[in-house]
Order: structure tokens, then C-alpha cells, then sequence
């Protein structure tokens, strides 16, 4: 296998990139630069990284990746031409006489394409050590038309991003593998939400899969393995000159090691890093977990969710299974209702003094979806801010993020062994004791 670094080449070279020259006068000619041929690699300036054609395991098909480099177990990061393998062994990654980047098959067919429109310059590649491939017009600026960092596989390398930029039509998103043999578009996605109080949802083709809960502006307050430093490396940035732009990335304290972000085929996200020593990835899961009740919804509206529990779904105080039967079957995902009506908003035909509803306090909890911010500098004022909201359902405060609020239903509830926050329930006076 031919492997191509810096010191190795006779073209015009920058950083690791491959520059093409071409004349004006070729624009709309057949004259392309090729980059690498299969087998050949491309290796990052620094050697973290390699670029080239890869065959999965037991597949015969073969794709344009990026994986880490002088790491024995081959962990691909990014792939190009997902939906169109090449099945032949003829397939070349070339900058095209319109300056894209393109991946062709042994009969010159055209597999993936940057597709980037109306490149005025020039343009070069370059492999960077962060896993980022960038395609530069050979301008004075350098300009960057267009980079794999923008158009995420199924890996969250450090510094990458995912989000949403409305101003620009942009979300950046996870996807996953069909399977480990097929990286084609599985059934499974993970973006940030940026509604009310940013999370991030994995979900399954439209259906919600799993959430994180809440920002608190240093760690997602649903994931438990967050609260410990080991997983403290996520950071959210929004763009002030962009209204609405959102984004969250990642970088770990050790840059030393090789670590990353990754959603697999069967919609888990698992932190994995390279263990020098025992020459293995070790991995660690975030979510969903192996365990039924980080599955979104598992015991439907008002209900919450105890692994430690048998059955595992149980109704909160002041509700009732919807259907027993139902419930009984193990079908939690009907849920629960109230037993007694709340006072509140309720019309008093007999002039006599009801007692009020009141708040019941749950500990070391998942908070709910679809949290609402509101303004209260503590848990009273929070309390007081949904008291007078008959459509309040539920309220926590928590330092990082302030007072959140709950209107109507609570879905995706579940009860943690240690870490989690104060939620309170309103419910009526009669279920408070």
C-alpha cells in the first residue's frame, strides 16, 4: 500500500494538501488532478490521521474514509460516499476541472462530489490533524469552500460541531451506521434541540429515541455519567451574529489521547478512547444506556421510570394507571392521570373554601421534555411562577439554569440512584401526604 506524506511528494504541497494547478482555460476540460488511487492512503501532517479507501468488515464494497492512524484496530471516523459504494478496486478521490473533490469508480462514474457551486480559484486539500478535511481555493486568503467537518458521518471528533444555523439552513447532525458492514444512512440520528432550553435527542427515523435533558451550561443534567469530570468536555456556543445559531462541540483535557463521540447502528452514543497500553478502545456509554429506561417514553405521560423498580414503571403520587389492563400487561406506554382534580382554575359553585393544591417534591430525578425558562432567583419564586399558571404541571430549579417550567403532560420521566435534580409535581391537596 502506498502511503503519501509531506516529505514524499514531487506536486506543489502545503501542510499535507495536494494543491491543483490548472489554468483558467481547463475550467469545463477534462483535465483532473488525482489525489490518491485504491489502495492508496493520505496521511494528516502530524499522523493522527489517514485518508483513503476502506472496506468494512464482511463487505466487498469500498468507501473514502478518514480513521486515526498507527492505531492497529481501524476506527473510521467520516466517510464520503455512504450511499454510493464503489464495487470495484479502480475507485480514485480526485479535485475535478470544476475544483471539487470527487470519488470515481473504475468506469469514471462519479460516486460523491463536495458539490461545492461557483469555486472562483484554484483549489488544494488538506488533511488536518483534527480529522477535518478541508477543500482551500489557492487564494490569498486561503479560503475554505468547503470542509467534512460541516457534513458530520456518524462521529463527534474533538472541535467538531453539531447544531443548527437557521439563518443559513444549517443543521449539523449525527447519523448512523446502517450497520457495522454498511456505513450507509442507518435509522438513527442525534442533533441538538435548541427549543427553550438546549438538549440533545437521538431519534429514530421520527420518532424521539433518547435525550440528554437540559444544558445547565456545564453539563446535560439527564445524563448521570456527566456529573463526574470524566465527561465534562462539552462546551455550547452560540453565534451572536447569527440569530438563533447554535452549536455544541467537544474537547478533552487530555488532547493527548485519542478519543471521540459515536452513534452506533442501534442509536447508542458511546464515548470511546484509545487505551495506549492495552492497545483496545475502551468504551463508555451515554445513552441510551443498557437499560430500558433511557428508552424515551418508556412509561408514558405521568408516569416515571426506576430501573431499580419491579415492574420498572409506576405512576406518580396523585395518579393512576390510564388503562390497568394495560398497565398490568406491561404496556406502560398509556401512562397515567390524575385521581383528583386540582383546585386550580376550577369554578367554586358552593362558595365553600377549598384547600389548595400543593407541590409534591421528587428527588435525584430526569427532569421532563419540552422545559420551559422563566425568570425566579430561586426555588420559591419558581414555585410561585407556576402556582399561578393552572396549566403548570411541574417546576425545578436548578443553579446553572434557573427556574424550569412544565405545561400540560410530563413525559420521559425517570428516577436516578444518585445524581439528578429536585422536581416538583403539583397535585391536589389530598395527595401531598
Amino acid at each position: 500500500m502506498k502511503e503519501w506524506f509531506l516529505e514524499e511528494q514531487h506536486q506543489i504541497l502545503e501542510g499535507c494538501g495536494f494543491q491543483r494547478e490548472t489554468s483558467n482555460d481547463s475550467k469545463g476540460s477534462d483535465v483532473d488532478e488525482e489525489i490518491i488511487r485504491d489502495p492508496e492512503t493520505f496521511i494528516s501532517s502530524g499522523g493522527v490521521f489517514k485518508l483513503g479507501f476502506f472496506s468494512p468488515d464482511n463487505s466487498s464494497n469500498s468507501y473514502v474514509g478518514i480513521w486515526y492512524n498507527n492505531i492497529p484496530q481501524q476506527r473510521v471516523v467520516w466517510v464520503a460516499n455512504r450511499e454510493n459504494p464503489v464495487n470495484d478496486s479502480l475507485g480514485v478521490l480526485m479535485i475535478g476541472d470544476d475544483g471539487n473533490l470527487a470519488v470515481l469508480n473504475g468506469r469514471k462514474r462519479v460516486m460523491w462530489t463536495s458539490n461545492v457551486t461557483d469555486i472562483a480559484y484554484n483549489t488544494t486539500v488538506k488533511l488536518l490533524d483534527s480529522g477535518n478535511l478541508v477543500l482551500q481555493e489557492m487564494n490569498s486568503s486561503g479560503s475554505i469552500v468547503w470542509e467534512s467537518f460541516n457534513y458530520p458521518s456518524h462521529t463527534l471528533l474533538p472541535t467538531m460541531k453539531i447544531g443548527v444555523n437557521p439563518m443559513l439552513g444549517e443543521k449539523l447532525k449525527l447519523t448512523s451506521w446502517k450497520s457495522n458492514s454498511d456505513p450507509s444512512i442507518g435509522d438513527f440520528s442525534l442533533e441538538l434541540d435548541p427549543v427553550n432550553i438546549p438538549q440533545v435527542i437521538t431519534w429514530n427515523g421520527s420518532r424521539r429515541h433518547w435525550r440528554t435533558g437540559p444544558w445547565n451550561n456545564q453539563i446535560f443534567i439527564g445524563v448521570p455519567d456527566m456529573y463526574s469530570v470524566y465527561l465534562n468536555g462539552f462546551s455550547l456556543i452560540r453565534d451572536v451574529d447569527q440569530e438563533g445559531s447554535i452549536y455544541l462541540t467537544s474537547n478533552f483535557v487530555n488532547t493527548s489521547s485519542f478519543e471521540c463521540f459515536f452513534l452506533d447502528p442501534e442509536g447508542t452514543l458511546i464515548n470511546e478512547e484509545w487505551d495506549e497500553a492495552e492497545k483496545e478502545w475502551v468504551q463508555g456509554w451515554l445513552g441510551p444506556r443498557k437499560n430500558q429506561c433511557d428508552i424515551y417514553g418508556t412509561c408514558g405521560p405521568f408516569g416515571v421510570c426506576n430501573i431499580l423498580n419491579s415492574p420498572i414503571c409506576s405512576c406518580l403520587k396523585g395518579f393512576e394507571p390510564k388503562s390497568i389492563k394495560e398497565w398490568n400487561m406491561g404496556n406502560w406506554s398509556v401512562g397515567c392521570a390524575r385521581r383528583t382534580e386540582l383546585q386550580c382554575g376550577r369554578n367554586n359553585t358552593n362558595n365553600k373554601k377549598k384547600k389548595e393544591d400543593g407541590f409534591l417534591k421528587l428527588q435525584t430525578m430526569k427532569v421532563p421534555d419540552f422545559a420551559n425558562w422563566v425568570s425566579a432567583s430561586n426555588v420559591m419564586d419558581c414555585q410561585e411562577e407556576c402556582a399561578k399558571n393552572c396549566s403548570c404541571t411541574a417546576h425545578s430549579f436548578n443553579s446553572g439554569i434557573g427556574c424550569i417550567l412544565w405545561i400540560g403532560s410530563l413525559f420521559d420521566m425517570q428516577k436516578f440512584a444518585m445524581t439528578g435534580v429536585d422536581l416538583y409535581i403539583r397535585v391536589a391537596h389530598t395527595d401531598i401526604w
